[in-house]
């Protein structure tokens, strides 16, 4: 199979993802700043999401765009992938809902770091392939240097969040700031864009 194809499929995935995400979104009855204001929580865990998942479907294109093929390993990588995004919208309810409650905070973060988990095992399964490419074996060296840091920060932000949720959650999101930008030599080395 041609990475193309499992970026398309890839791509109907996530855009789903974001639509369930935005329809959560309920807008109030009342026409006051006050009934604005209690959806706070809700928009701010919708925004985070967004972030998030937009952040992953970047770095999944440019991802992809490195795989010679795509083999079995990469198809169930990739799945395995898409299976913890789906989950987002989820949490992302579950966040806003509850206001930002340790158990909340803890399972978004549990979710969180599983999808960076899985983004690192589709990142191996393609790094297999460039074994012999010094080049591409130190691009992927210094992509999981990066995703390890974020599951640190993930892993880290689970039990804090029973300790103290806003710096839980500032540690949750702290791995978009790192991952904002994809690393630009993957564009250079193989022309995606």
């Amino acid at each position: 199979m041609k990475p193309t194809r499992l970026e398309a499929f890839s791509d109907g995935v996530i855009a789903i993802i974001i639509t369930i995400m935005v329809l959560e979104l309920k807008a109030p009855h009342d026409s006051d700043l006050a009934a604005l204001a209690r959806l706070a929580p809700i928009f701010l865990s919708y925004l985070l999401s967004f972030v998030i998942v937009a952040i992953y479907w970047v770095n999944h294109h440019h991802l992809i765009h490195l795989a010679r093929k795509v083999d079995g390993k990469i198809l169930w990588a990739n799945l395995h992938l898409l299976f913890w995004l789906s989950l987002m919208p989820w949490v992302t309810a579950y966040l806003g809902e509850n206001h930002a409650t340790p158990l909340a905070v803890g399972l978004y973060g549990g979710v969180a770091m599983a999808c960076s988990a899985a983004f690192y095992l589709l990142r191996q399964s393609i790094a297999c392939q460039h074994r012999n490419e010094l080049e591409l074996c130190e691009l992927h060296r210094r992509m999981g240097i990066k995703n390890l840091i974020a599951l640190g920060f993930y892993l880290a932000a689970i039990p804090l969040s029973w300790v103290l949720v806003p710096l839980a959650l500032v540690l949750i999101a702290a791995p978009a700031v790192i991952y904002f930008f994809p690393d630009r030599r993957v564009e250079v080395l193989h022309g995606s864009a």
